[in-house]
């Protein structure tokens, strides 16, 4: 049986990705000078203007300066000067981040299961479930369409970054469908690359420069047959990008963090999050757990799901699927894990 299967990735310079990385810089520059501090950092944005909210405990934002972390997040994209219609030195930056709420704090400090006692466990920082997911379809352990469009996006900023493509914005997307025949990719049937550009670059050259020198390059020779349709900006024409066309606000690239749609999701986002989050720090750990299941050749797909209640340190439940692929039985699997 053959299907297709499609996954999208997007660049840095996209405005959701972009306050992501915000998100992180904040977080990581907390983190870095208070380990312990517990940081949850959402960012918004629109033309012209950045919002930066959150909770903070433990004093964390002492010594951080949230407004200077964005503005060098938002240059190192590649958004200064005002050359793509965004210019992080001028847009306006408005921060509200406050203390977290003790009664959530509480349950955090200590779990449930050892409250009452001298001992000292995290619990969970929230209720949530996650999933993580492995594929032996290729070396990374992870789908080959949200693979190979996440290696699409990433040569796209490079080439940016060093000249190779000298016209390209920060702005950009990359989409790959896969063809399938039964479990095993066969063929790649499509590639869709929207990339912001300047206004004097004509379509003809973006085509041949993507065509050549982003995809060309990323693409397996071995998976392009002369049936493959590409679709480089497909509207015509994508100069107005990144803030000057769009709004931005993390979370909203779920899927392209994870596993590009392959794999079930809990809703959480990752960004701006610290490890007692478990959307964050238990969907890495069961994408470990998945990553070497598959390794170890216990099976050739794996997705794991854990639970968790607020301020519990132990999952409500961990559960498996080896989608018949396991070469032995998902109870052995499960009791391993």
């Amino acid at each position: 049986m053959r299907k297709l299967f499609t996954s999208e990735s997007v660049t840095e310079g996209h405005p959701d990705k972009m306050c992501d990385r915000i998100a992180d810089a904040v977080l990581d520059a907390i983190l870095q000078k208070k380990p312990d501090t517990r940081v949850a950092c959402e960012v918004f944005a629109s033309t012209g203007m950045i919002f930066i909210m959150g909770e903070v405990s433990n004093g964390g934002l002492e010594g951080i300066d949230v407004e200077k972390i964005a503005r060098d997040t938002i240059r190192e994209i590649g958004y200064a000067g005002n050359r793509f219609g965004f210019d992080a030195d001028n847009v306006a930056i408005i921060s509200s981040i406050h203390g977290q709420s003790p009664d959530i704090a509480q349950g955090v400090t200590k779990a449930l299961e050892v409250r009452g006692s001298e001992s000292q466990e995290l619990g969970a920082g929230d209720q949530g479930m996650v999933f993580g997911y492995a594929t032996s379809e290729t070396d990374e352990l992870i789908p080959l369409p949200i693979y190979l469009a996440h290696k699409l996006t990433r040569k796209l900023a490079q080439s940016r970054k060093d000249g190779t493509i000298p016209y390209l914005g920060p702005d950009g997307k990359a989409q790959v469908t896969v063809e399938y025949e039964g479990e095993r990719p066969k063929r790649i049937d499509t590639v869709v690359i929207s990339t912001q550009h300047l206004a004097e670059a004509r379509q003809d050259t973006i085509r041949k420069d993507i065509i050549d020198k982003i995809i060309g390059e990323v693409i397996p020779k071995n998976l392009i047959d002369e049936n493959i349709k590409y679709l480089i900006n497909p509207t015509g024409r994508f100069v107005i990008g990144g803030l000057q066309g769009d709004t931005g606000l993390t979370g909203r690239k779920i899927i392209v963090d994870t596993y590009g749609g392959f794999s079930r999701h809990g809703g959480g986002a990752f960004s701006g999050k610290d490890p007692t989050k478990v959307d964050r720090s238990a969907a890495y750990a069961a994408r470990y757990v998945a990553k070497n299941i598959v390794a170890a050749g216990l099976a050739h797909r794996c997705e794991i799901q854990i639970a968790y209640a607020i301020g519990v340190a132990n999952p409500v439940s961990v559960s498996i699927d080896t989608f018949g692929t396991g070469t032995v039985s998902d109870e052995q699997i499960l009791s391993l894990i």
